[in-house]
């Protein structure tokens, strides 16, 4: 049974520069034809599993991505533990781009995904709780390598899950945030969900790369969203190379 954490990476963190690759597992889950590609090494001495949501090139938009053969690789690895990293937008006034949060709520705003293993061949229905949706334990590890490495981080947030690939609109935006949300992003769910269901500790770490629609002054820029995922991921990286590993 492994015991590593694993990092699932999103727009910016398609590979971890810092991650001695010991070896890939080409994992075959009963949700995908292909394999999935899972990287196992270490990233400043903590074991780690790392996948690439969005693929290695940074090809697969947010709902065509196979979140159940994902989560269901690193279950059949003996992975215990599993950060989503995300590039989201800001929404409260306190998520300004170059943020780093982790979310301790997230609302469910996609369609049209395969969100659960429990919807077939089933002896009985089956529902999980998700009154919290992200492990408590793993939150606190963030959060206290974030103190130890000195970076500023938010230790709580409404994530909002869209559908995407497209941005949202201002009227979205602020609908959104009439209904509490902090941050905005395409690939929280069914993730978070997939990963309570698997009784995976899931947490999820986000960096802010722009001010959502409406929001900031003008239109979002691919230009502006670069330059904070460049500044931003490092600390992400750092933040999660410094998590205690008891």
């Amino acid at each position: 049974m492994m015991m590593a954490i694993g990092i699932i990476g999103g727009s910016g963190l398609t590979q971890l520069k810092d991650l001695n690759v010991a070896r890939e597992e080409l994992v075959d889950t009963p949700y995908s034809e292909k394999s999935v590609s899972l990287l196992c090494g270490a990233l400043n001495g903590l074991d780690v599993v790392f996948l690439p949501r969005h693929g290695s090139n940074h090809s697969i938009p947010p709902h065509k991505i196979n979140y159940r053969a994902n989560l269901w690789a690193m279950h059949s690895l003996g992975v215990k533990e599993v950060i989503g990293m995300a590039a989201v937008g800001g929404i409260g006034e306190l998520l300004s781009p170059g943020t780093l949060c982790v979310a301790d709520q997230i609302i469910d705003y996609t369609y049209d995904r395969e969100h659960t293993y429990f919807g077939e061949n089933l002896s009985s229905v089956t529902h999980v709780d998700f009154t919290e949706p992200y492990c408590e334990v793993l939150r606190q590890k963030l959060i206290a390598a974030a103190e130890v490495e000195g970076i500023n981080i938010l230790d709580s947030g409404t994530y909002a899950a869209t559908q995407g690939p497209r941005l949202e609109s201002a009227a979205e935006i602020h609908r959104l945030k009439q209904d509490g949300c902090h941050l905005v992003g395409m690939t929280g769910m069914p993730e978070a969900g997939l990963a309570r269901e698997l009784d995976i500790c899931y947490a999820n770490l986000s960096l802010v790369v722009n001010w959502a629609a409406g929001i900031g002054d003008g239109p979002i820029t691919m230009q502006v969203i670069e330059q904070h995922l460049q500044t931003g991921m490092q600390k992400a990286i750092q933040v999660m190379s410094a998590i205690p590993t008891n």
